[in-house]
């Protein structure tokens, strides 16, 4: 009985440890949001890199147009820009770029606020 009871107390502080080892660490409500990062915070360090002191201009739909065309050319021979659709993230616009062929195959392009072009969804086709 006694080796009964020993083993029951052994588990439960076991569970015990391992309870306030996870707290400890971070785990819990709130999990993925990080140090310093709660929901109460106002301004200050957001622990983001480049959200703090962003310096570079934002793009214009124009610019926009211009980066995707640039990019079609380059690795999507046979596309045009066919629409630009702007959206915000992040406390920026950004663009949505629609690319066709004259076959009626259909690219999109994802273009952020600082010009970085990034090509949207898989290998695969979509018609229009």
């Amino acid at each position: 009985m006694k080796r009964f009871l020993g083993s029951i107390v052994v588990g439960i502080g076991l569970v015990a440890l391992v309870g306030v080892a996870v707290a400890q660490m971070g785990g819990g409500p709130g999990r993925g949001m990080g140090r310093g990062m709660g929901p109460g915070m106002m301004g200050g360090s957001t622990g983001c890199p480049g959200l703090e002191t962003t310096t570079a201009t934002q793009i214009t739909e124009e610019k926009a147009k211009e980066l995707a065309q640039q990019y079609a050319d380059k690795y999507l021979a046979g596309f045009t820009v066919d629409k630009v659709l702007p959206f915000t993230g992040m406390h920026h616009s950004m663009y949505s770029v629609e690319l066709k062929n004259g076959a009626g195959d259909v690219r999109t392009l994802h273009i952020n606020p600082f010009g970085n072009v990034m090509p949207f969804g898989g290998p695969w086709q979509r018609r229009s």
